[in-house]
């Protein structure tokens, strides 16, 4: 199969990618905006993520039972088919924004977001693996990667964009959560074009072969069912940072900030995941040592550019931010592409930062949270790729018990809500310092969890 004859697919799919990312990160701008428009504690903002990520558990979880009884669900209907569902899923939880707004309904809004986190989840089941056959096998690995990169571009622009949509251009304070209605009806209009557009596009079939076995042998493996509480904790701690940034920075003993200009700021958070996941990338591939940390070095830069250009913020008030991308540099040389001792470090740094957030107070406090951003990037590769090693046909069940603890995200945050409404916010954010504390244990002690039945699957860095 020629990915020239696809081209154009693969167009559409990235740009799904990005919307995909986009979305995601709008959450937390949605948490200060509707925290302030329905006067809520931290605990009951915390429920939009609650809400969101949810969905993927419960999505995952209904799918990993039908495909135990029935067989895989996308396997009968087609990964195309299984696309263009989750599209107008999530299309339906985007024009649901609309009447919540009218009726001023909290509710309301966490049922939207709820529906739109079940289309997520489709997309997340069929999307990454019909990327992988678009075009030939040797490249597919490639082609997700790019399609990943542009996930996280997505990420990084929906604080800026989506911020000034709603805290600035649609913004009326007396108009209660008008702010969102005409940026969701867009979203929502984007997500059905595309399933049209999905729809009427001539795609190639594609089968799943992989076995789906009863039961569950899979978490016989303990590099699985101890990776899947990293993955969960992973989730948790890097979704409960971003929704808690903008509130963090607002403190007047950090920045004291109105969200409106502490917006700008999320997007290095959720930047540096981006430019860690091409420097991951770069660290994988044939280059020989100095040309590849050459180009580790240059696109580091380069991202570094295109964050700055979107934030339009003065080069002046975010050079702390260099620091952090050398040190990731550093990191990325220590780890030696070796996926537990790379996590292990990554998390170690990260635990760190967040110590310093804690106890320090200012612009420090702050770079020292955002630049836990990019030491995620490849926490999500790494722990999948321990967690299935050796999994044999048991594969397939480990990938779907990994996607549920996507709960991660939906549990972790609404903890520290709790927490942060009991001791403050800055001291709340003890509950990530635990998430990453347990993958500092699970990436240093990874190789002494994997089988004898994987012994000759040692997994290498990844890049998701």
């Amino acid at each position: 199969m020629s990915s020239k004859n696809y081209k154009s697919s693969l167009v559409i799919l990235t740009t799904l990618f990005f919307m995909w990312g986009f979305l995601t990160c709008m959450n937390d701008i949605l948490i200060p905006y509707l925290k302030d428009i329905f006067e809520l504690k931290y605990w009951q903002a915390m429920l939009i993520q609650f809400a969101f990520f949810g969905a993927y558990f419960i999505g995952s979880l209904v799918y990993f039972l039908l495909s135990l009884r029935i067989g895989d669900p996308i396997n009968r209907i087609g990964y195309k088919n299984g696309i263009v569902i989750g599209l107008l899923i999530a299309g339906l939880g985007c024009f649901l924004f609309y009447p919540a707004a009218q009726f001023q309904m909290y509710g309301f809004f966490l049922a939207a977001l709820f529906i739109l986190g079940l289309g997520f989840t489709m997309l997340q089941i069929a999307a990454n693996p019909y990327v992988s056959i678009l075009g030939e096998p040797e490249t597919a690995s490639s082609r997700l990667n790019m399609s990943q990169a542009f996930n996280s571009l997505g990420t990084t622009i929906a604080p800026i964009l989506g911020g000034y949509l709603i805290f600035e251009f649609f913004f009326d304070e007396a108009a209660g959560g008008d702010a969102v209605k005409v940026p969701y009806l867009i979203f929502g209009l984007m997500f059905l074009i595309g399933a049209i557009v999905f729809k009427l596009i001539k795609l190639p079939n594609f089968v799943n072969d992989d076995e789906i076995v009863k039961g569950t042998g899979a978490l016989k493996f303990p590099n699985l069912s101890l990776g899947t509480l990293a993955i969960f904790t992973y989730v948790g701690g890097e979704v409960a940072i971003g929704s808690f940034l903008i509130n963090f920075i607002g403190l007047d003993e950090i920045m004291g900030l109105e969200e409106a200009a502490a917006k700008n700021f999320l997007a290095y958070y959720w930047g540096g995941t981006m430019i860690g996941r091409f420097s991951g990338a770069i660290s994988l591939s044939d280059m020989s040592g100095a040309k590849k940390y050459a180009a580790m070095a240059l696109m580091s830069i380069l991202s570094f550019v295109l964050i700055f250009s979107i934030s339009g913020m003065e080069f002046s008030s975010v050079t702390p931010y260099l620091g952090i991308i050398a040190l990731n540099f550093l990191a990325f040389v220590a780890g030696k592409s070796i996926a537990g001792r790379t996590l292990g470090l990554f998390a170690s740094i990260s635990v760190a930062l967040l110590l310093t957030a804690i106890s320090t107070d200012g612009s420090f406090a702050m770079w020292a949270l955002i630049g836990v951003g990019i030491f995620n990037s490849i926490m999500w590769p790494n722990i999948f790729t321990i967690a299935i090693a050796g999994l044999g046909k048991y594969t397939s069940q480990g990938s779907s018990l990994l996607v549920m603890a996507i709960l991660g995200a939906a549990l972790v945050p609404l903890v520290q809500g709790v927490l942060a409404d009991m001791i403050g916010l800055q001291m709340s954010f003890v509950v990530p310092v635990v998430c990453y504390l347990y993958i500092v244990f699970y990436g240093f002690y990874s190789a002494k969890f994997i089988t004898e039945e994987s012994s000759d699957q040692k997994p290498k860095a990844g890049f998701h």
